[in-house]
């Protein structure tokens, strides 16, 4: 059974903007890019909304909806009370181009500084091997859909916009856990991770855990286990009293 429901949608560009109130048609099992499709098709056909699969894995559809960081193919209107209304507006981390859409290209720059794996020179790609738990920990990694939600809440660049230089985010930094676990990668990361990419500043609230969609575990799998790691190198005395023996 269909309802009108009350929506408000921040619009605007760069310049400024403001939330808009619409009253549009709900269907049953409709999500909320749903009707901002028929908001587009009959009320308001300038609206700019990113997306591309509406099926939750390109992660291009991401806003916020009632100050939550979602997809919104994947936000149910049975969610919320009928009565309700739904306010839609973009991630607050990126600069807004407009309407829902961001400049999410902070996130392509990071991604640029990550060094990329670094197999053992004497093995040629076919002679790989791995152990499965090692396959299943790069997996749950690899499921990320680049949606950009952890970074868009992660409160040390969006409460701060000058860290952005030194941080690179949950995603980068789980990005850089990996390939440290990696068995078949060579490269030492902790030190990068820490000094280069901002590990430092994440103090593990597990909001990005919270937000993302495809249910990675990003604080307990990844930057806790780079943060132990980082610890180990730095500051455990045996650690450092080998790296002083080694060395001589």
């Amino acid at each position: 059974m269909g309802y009108r429901a009350a929506f408000r949608i921040w619009r605007g560009d760069a310049d400024g903007g403001q939330l808009r109130d619409y009253t549009v048609e709900v269907n049953e099992g409709e999500v909320v890019l749903d009707i901002l499709h028929r908001l587009q098709a009959t009320q308001a056909p300038d609206l700019a909304v990113r997306w591309n699969c509406k099926a939750g894995k390109c992660g291009s559809c991401s806003a916020e909806v009632d100050g939550r960081p979602r997809l919104t193919c994947m936000t149910r209107m049975s969610l919320f009370d009928p009565d309700a209304t739904v306010t839609v507006t973009p991630m607050r981390t990126f600069p807004i181009i407009r309407d829902l859409v961001t400049d999410v290209s902070f996130n392509y720059r990071k991604a640029r500084e990550i060094p990329a794996f670094a197999p053992p020179p004497d093995l040629a790609p076919g002679e790989y091997r791995m152990q499965q738990v090692d396959v299943q920990r790069s997996q749950e990694f690899r499921k990320c859909i680049e949606c950009y939600l952890c970074q868009n809440v992660c409160h040390v660049v969006r409460d701060h916009e000058e860290n952005k230089e030194a941080f690179a985010g949950p995603r980068y930094l789980m990005r850089i856990a990996e390939l440290e676990m990696h068995p078949l990668d060579v490269a030492d990361r902790r030190d990068v991770a820490q000094d280069e990419h901002g590990l430092g500043m994440c103090n593990i609230t597990k909001c990005c855990t919270e937000v993302c969609p495809e249910n990675i575990h990003i604080t307990d799998n990844a930057l806790i286990p780079m943060k132990e790691r980082v610890a180990g190198r730095r500051y455990d005395p045996i650690v450092w009293l080998g790296n002083k023996l080694f060395r001589r």
